[in-house]
């Protein structure tokens, strides 16, 4: 199966409402999936490494959960 793309207006749809400058600042500092770019200023996501950015973020507050 092919990889899924998802283009920045459907990452809302994802829980994740961030600006497209926060976005490229999180990429920028390793903190969330690199975009891929199709075209002239044309980019999208991966769904696969978004679903997992959220498991991960999901993960990171259980385990705050645990230790506090």
């Amino acid at each position: 199966m092919a990889p899924q793309l998802i283009a920045y207006d459907g990452l809302a749809a994802k829980s994740i409402p961030y600006s497209k400058p926060h976005l490229w600042r999180l990429e920028k500092a390793g903190k969330f999936p690199r975009r891929v770019h199709l075209g002239a200023g044309r980019y999208a996501y991966v769904v696969a490494e978004i679903d997992d950015y959220i498991r991960q973020k999901i993960a990171e507050r259980d385990a705050g959960a645990l230790s506090a």
